[in-house]
């Protein structure tokens, strides 16, 4: 008998699978899912695709692998404080970045713009797309066949596309909506015009706490900032000083490590407080009763959310718009597009990737073909197509 909350997802109530399997003895219908995305060639990718620092400027970096884990982890630990499925939290937090291109962000923009005359590039509806379309290891059908429940996950862990009408919101009312939103193979409509379930957004506000966190770790082992330089930033600044007053004399690297560890368990103790406020002021019955709550029920609190917003412009200022990062940053943007343009001009993909290609009859389906090839690619695969197909006869940067 579950202890979940009734407002949880229920595997046993799950609304299914686009195509029927056998019952599990052993496994719910989350569990399987969890099982299916790890053990898919998209996730293995993720080891070899950047976080913010490149893959190889350094072994302790993080990866998108690392991240993922790192945002499970929390991910989990919120569901279990809020008594929801741990196992969707899961499979939706391990499946979240499986959408992302190589050499991280730049990659995303890069597509995005190329793909502007066809329905633009978004990483989050991407991993949509592998894991519905481009997976292609079973014998029965393409994609990983996952539960709708964590299709809706990977789709609005970060809220609604659209309203009851078809417009855009959220980001998306400055941008057009992502390509294939009304075309996803599920077993019924997931409902973009509604939130995700509380595991869904348990991932969601997860990454956000593993990217404050990690960043900065990683910004420090980077040498691009000092602890000293975070003494008055907000969220971040109340720890540092506690941490340099208690332990003045410890090594700088046990310092950022106490103060990264604090961050996060206080990141998630207020997240966790201010979800059960929601909860209880929303009083909802179901999971139908958390899509149709009109709202995210678990997010920072007031005070929390503002102190991160200053948190993350102190990083876009000091680390993700520092030149040591743009530089090669720059560089791969530049990558990309020209494996972009040759790919589209050429169609010399290898293997079946340019044969569909070749294929194709629209333009618009041969650059999705392009689109897609390129962001399944890791870091080192994407280097070592340009070089095999510029042979270094063009600079970069």
């Amino acid at each position: 008998m579950s202890d979940n909350a009734p407002y949880a997802a229920d595997p046993a109530q799950s609304r299914g699978r686009l195509y029927p399997v056998s019952d599990s003895p052993s496994r719910s219908e989350f569990q399987r899912d969890r099982d299916r995305i790890i053990h898919s060639t998209a996730f293995r990718r993720l080891q070899y695709k950047t976080q913010v620092f490149l893959h190889h400027e350094g072994q302790h970096f993080r990866t998108r692998l690392t991240h993922t884990l790192e945002v499970s982890q929390m991910a989990r630990s919120i569901a279990r404080a809020l008594r929801l499925s741990e196992d969707l939290a899961e499979a939706v937090a391990l499946a979240h970045d499986l959408g992302h291109t190589p050499f991280g962000h730049a990659g995303e923009r890069v597509l995005h713009h190329k793909m502007a005359d066809y329905g633009g590039f978004d990483h989050n509806m991407q991993a949509v797309r592998v894991v519905t379309r481009l997976e292609n290891r079973y014998a029965e059908h393409d994609g990983l066949n996952l539960s709708w429940e964590t299709l809706e996950g990977i789709l609005k862990h970060n809220g609604p596309l659209i309203d009851d009408e078809d417009r855009p919101v959220g980001r998306y009312l400055h941008e057009w909506l992502p390509f294939g939103l009304f075309d996803i193979p599920a077993s019924s409509d997931l409902l973009p015009q509604t939130y995700a379930s509380l595991e869904a957004q348990s991932a969601a506000i997860a990454d956000d706490i593993a990217y404050n966190s990690h960043d900065i770790d990683d910004a420090l082992r980077a040498k691009l900032i000092a602890l000293p330089d975070l003494v008055d930033v907000p969220l971040v600044g109340p720890i540092v000083r506690e941490v340099r007053a208690r332990w003045p004399d410890i090594e700088p690297g046990r310092q950022s490590h106490e103060v990264q560890r604090r961050l996060i368990t206080r990141a998630i103790e207020d997240v966790i407080a201010t979800a059960e406020a929601e909860i209880a002021a929303v009083h909802p019955a179901s999971a139908d009763d958390v899509r149709h709550a009109g709202r995210t029920l678990i997010h920072f609190s007031p005070v929390t959310a503002e102190a991160e917003q200053g948190l993350k412009r102190f990083m876009f200022e000091n680390v993700y718009r520092s030149e040591d990062v743009m530089a090669p940053v720059r560089r791969s943007e530049a990558m990309v597009g020209a494996l972009f343009d040759r790919y589209l001009s050429e169609m010399d993909m290898p293997g079946r990737w340019g044969e569909a290609a070749r294929a194709a009859s629209e333009p618009a389906a041969r650059a999705r073909i392009v689109a897609d090839f390129i962001a399944g690619m890791t870091d080192p695969y994407a280097e070592a197509e340009y070089a095999r197909l510029f042979d270094g006869s063009r600079q970069l940067g």
